[in-house]
């Protein structure tokens, strides 16, 4: 009996790789290319250190034989899946070839992607998903949509064991825009990422409404109105830049504290001009980053969902190299006030925060919760309730720094002492009061303003006697509610201290399924 050669049983190999390499061909890679678009293989090579990637399964082939299906088995199923390394971390990785198929998710297709996220949860390793695909492959009918299904329970099972990355590179349509939905974070590119339930076609023929698919779904849409993804790039370039940042903030896992860095920035240093940067006038505006910039590593900021509920800002930063989630209320939007987005936007980030071990440092300006009809019908109790319940769970260290106003039911919203806040610091500004010296005087002293002489400057007087004896941090301090009074100029190595002093925290809870948060 004859053997086959060796040389040419591996030249099969490498003519097999060369097919499963070339994607969809040369003709379906260049539209590719004409849209801004790099292929499956370009991205995760642009998104990962040089030659760190390894693939797996890409001789995977469907077994579909509906449709005339059978005659077509690119190998790979249209989607490039493994591992490699950012920054010398380990991270898993799927993306989707939209040359092949449309990109489209059949059973085997969908089985490659469990096997990475099946991977990524026993290595205990970030996952990222680069969606570019036209849905559920409609050939494959139920086993398309049971392949779905398997990649929501992963992402859920998932969810807060491994950092989850969804990046839209394509058109993201029905069930395909679930699964970045169940991740920590979406990142879209703008006028090339689409993401929507149903298309324009479907919404004019149902509803007769008539829309393009970027205003309906593109990443200035999901970044600014529908608050449904966390970063906007102007290319994949800047994208995969925007990945890379959000990761040096992240652990591996939950078991893992995050990364430190080495710190080029006096922990020491203290910043005069904080003293200016909030104005004691409660009524006047100013811009939050500008009290981050001066009290975080070299300045350095990186925001989440800068687009969207800009009345409250999240994101990460650094304070003598360790990591930090950040909440702070924007003055200068809707003077701060907490409404239905904010409250959303916020609790979500403060859950990610606690789930992988990040302190959380909260800088509180806030007059209340935003009034209105439109926000009581649309449920500001039970939204707001939620970020009432993510600060009350939360069990990793909390610094909160009251920067000027803290009133009413907002004022403990904000990581207040009774939510479980360890250190609470306050400005010399900082006004703690149920309402502001306005309102309250004229609940506190109706009968004296109505009953005087001059009503408007007895107004006045009371105002000023309410804010003097009430509107101020001390108040708080005599009771324990503010552990410190601090200069402005302070608040860097204040908090930096602080962190260093809750560095060991440990909180047991009592033991129970889950909570049931308010939706």
């Amino acid at each position: 009996m004859g053997f086959r050669n060796i040389d040419e049983l591996c030249e099969q190999l490498k003519a097999k790789r060369a097919e499963a390499e070339a994607g969809g061909g040369d003709k379906a890679v260049a539209k590719q290319r004409a849209k801004g678009k790099g292929t499956a293989r370009e991205r995760i090579d642009q998104l990962l250190d040089p030659g760190s990637f390894v693939e797996i399964d890409e001789f995977v082939t469907h077994r579909c034989t509906n449709f005339g299906l059978e005659k077509s088995k690119p190998l790979g199923d249209g989607v490039v899946t493994g591992w490699g390394t950012i920054d010398g971390r380990k991270v898993f990785v799927f993306s989707q070839d939209f040359t092949v198929l449309g990109g489209s998710l059949g059973e085997k297709h969908a089985d490659k992607i469990c096997k990475v996220l099946d991977m990524a949860m026993d290595m205990g390793c970030p996952v990222i998903g680069l969606n570019d695909s036209g849905g559920a492959r409609i050939q494959e009918a139920v086993d398309a949509l049971n392949g779905y299904g398997k990649i929501f329970y992963r992402n859920t099972l998932a969810s807060g064991v491994i950092p989850q990355m969804s990046v839209i590179m394509g058109p993201t349509a029905g069930g395909a825009v679930y699964s970045p939905a169940l991740t920590d974070f979406i990142f879209m590119v703008d006028k090339t990422s689409v993401m929507h339930i149903t298309g324009p076609a479907v919404i004019k023929a149902v509803t007769g409404e008539e829309v393009t698919s970027e205003e309906l779904g593109g990443a200035k849409t999901h970044n600014e109105i529908s608050g449904n993804a966390h970063f906007i790039a102007q290319d994949e370039a800047e994208c995969f830049e925007q990945i890379r940042k959000v990761l040096s903030y992240l652990p591996a896992n939950n078991l893992d504290d995050a990364p430190l860095s080495e710190c080029t920035d006096s922990v020491d240093r203290a910043d005069m001009i904080l003293r200016d940067v909030v104005p004691t006038n409660p009524n006047k505006g100013y811009d939050v980053h500008d009290v981050l910039s001066r009290v975080l590593d070299n300045g350095e900021f990186t925001e989440v969902q800068p687009g969207w509920a800009q009345n409250i800002v999240t994101g990460y930063g650094r304070i003598g190299g360790r990591p930090i989630g950040i909440i702070a209320n924007q003055a200068k939007v809707m003077a701060g006030c907490l409404d239905i987005n904010a409250s959303d936007k916020a609790s979500r980030f403060i859950r990610h925060c606690d789930a992988f071990n990040l302190p959380i440092v909260t800088f509180v300006d806030v007059p209340g919760y935003l009034p209105g009809v439109t926000q009581e019908h649309n449920g500001i109790i039970r939204q707001g309730a939620k970020m009432l319940y993510a600060y009350s769970e939360a069990t990793v260290p909390m610094v909160t720094v009251i920067l000027r106003k803290a009133y009413g039911g907002a004022y403990l919203a904000m990581s207040s002492k009774a939510l479980g806040s360890d250190i609470v610091l306050a400005w010399p500004q900082a006004e703690i009061a149920v309402m502001g010296a306005e309102g309250a005087a004229n609940i506190v002293f109706k009968k004296e303003i109505e009953s005087s002489e001059d009503p408007a400057g007895t107004r006045l007087e009371k105002i000023e006697e309410y804010r003097e004896a009430f509107a101020t941090p001390y108040v708080a301090a005599e009771r324990g509610l503010v552990d410190r009074v601090i200069l402005p100029e302070e608040t860097r190595k204040t908090v930096y201290e602080a962190l260093v002093g809750l560095d060991t925290k440990r909180v047991s809870r009592p033991s129970r399924k889950h909570g049931v948060i308010p939706h």
